[in-house]
């Protein structure tokens, strides 16, 4: 059975880099707060936490996808499979998004994301499982962006 995902599609983030003197953002590794950084940046210390977080290269093209465990707002690098969650460490799948369909929960209704073809998902609100696929009382519908 699939991991339960985050009941919200991936944010695709635009990595044109802006106007000279202007600035970029980044989500900080130590207290996830957002951190804006001038361009041309290596590395943002966070005035909350200290953290350093690291810039991606330029012309990085970065996506983001809510914690399945905590609901914070992860950042990462477009292409990589899974993203650990920095404050609960729940690992979570970075799946694109012909990868991924969406199905209401069976019993609170909450909407459901996940990997597109799995025969069920478990709701992680009410730990219900609704099949997915066979099922004609449940909708399937695949997200593509």
């Amino acid at each position: 059975m699939p991991a339960p995902l985050a009941p919200y599609p991936m944010v695709s983030v635009p990595s044109t880099p802006p106007a000279h003197g202007a600035q970029s953002q980044l989500v900080c590794s130590g207290c996830q707060n957002l951190l804006l950084y001038p361009v041309g940046a290596t590395s943002v210390c966070c005035a909350v936490c200290n953290a350093v977080t690291s810039v991606p290269p330029p012309g990085t093209e970065m996506a983001q996808l809510v914690c399945g465990g905590c609901h914070t707002l992860l950042m990462y690098i477009r292409g990589a499979t899974s993203v650990q969650c920095s404050c609960c460490h729940t690992i979570n799948l970075a799946l694109e998004a012909n990868q991924v369909a969406h199905v209401n929960c069976g019993n609170c209704r909450m909407l459901l994301m996940y990997q597109y073809g799995a025969p069920s998902v478990k709701c992680a609100v009410c730990n219900f499982v609704s099949s997915v696929g066979a099922s004609t009382n449940i909708t399937e519908q695949k997200f593509n962006s």
